[in-house]
């Protein structure tokens, strides 16, 4: 039968068909929302190469995820199903995710939001505007790291009634060192190397140089008096 000789009564059941309803057209709407970064699409039944939707979404999912795509801030995850889906950060300190990250997802519909880190190798930047005060009230304050840690600042101020280092090697470097001990300075070693590339002076009220062996004194000039 030829569009011309189709019943009117027809062609406006098969326009009313084809034509999109209102929930549909918020669905759509809703979706155009979502931010697409790193969602692959899977293949349509009918053959390799042509587009279908992705895998369906559970109606609401609580529970793990790993972070497959990240870019200009969105973040994209692979639920356990294999559904792929874009997630807000909604966490209580500002952490950056990095790729192959275990974010704890929450969700439901098309809205997900990573609410935790089960496993992460990402970095979190705590950033305040103004003078900071950490206090640990009637406690100690302990920072530690596994691979460090880095203190920066154009000037570090430490007061304490006692300092106590331990470490297997120290190295310091600076432009001009100046100590003053007011009562006893003590320093024992297994071996002492001192280098000097200018002058070295050294005054004391008193001086003795006590060793168990052999003194060598080697210079062009030797003054005494």
């Amino acid at each position: 039968m030829s569009m011309g000789a189709m019943k009117e009564s027809d062609r406006g059941a098969a326009v009313r068909v084809d034509a999109p309803g209102d929930e549909d057209l918020d669905r759509r709407a809703r979706g155009a929302d979502v931010p697409r970064i790193g969602l692959a699409r899977a293949e349509a039944p009918g053959g390799a190469g042509q587009a279908g939707d992705v895998a369906a979404l559970p109606g609401e999912y609580l529970g793990p995820a790993r972070v497959t795509a990240l870019e200009a801030g969105a973040v994209a995850v692979e639920l356990p199903g294999g559904q792929p889906v874009a997630v807000a950060m909604a966490l209580a300190l500002p952490y950056e995710p990095a790729l192959g990250d275990t974010l704890l997802v929450i969700g439901r519909g098309e809205s997900y939001y990573g609410i935790g880190v089960l496993h992460g190798r990402g970095r979190t930047v705590l950033s305040l505007q103004g003078d900071v005060a950490v206090h640990a009230r009637e406690g100690a304050l302990s920072l530690s790291g596994d691979r460090g840690v880095e203190i920066r600042g154009p000037e570090l101020e430490v007061q304490a009634g006692k300092i106590r280092m331990v470490a297997d090697a120290v190295v310091q470097k600076f432009t001009s060192v100046y100590q003053r001990v007011s009562a006893l300075l003590s320093v024992q070693a297994s071996e002492s190397h001192t280098v000097v590339e200018k002058t070295a002076f050294t005054k004391a009220k008193n001086a003795t140089i006590l060793t168990e062996e052999t003194v060598t004194v080697n210079g062009k000039q030797i003054l005494l008096g």
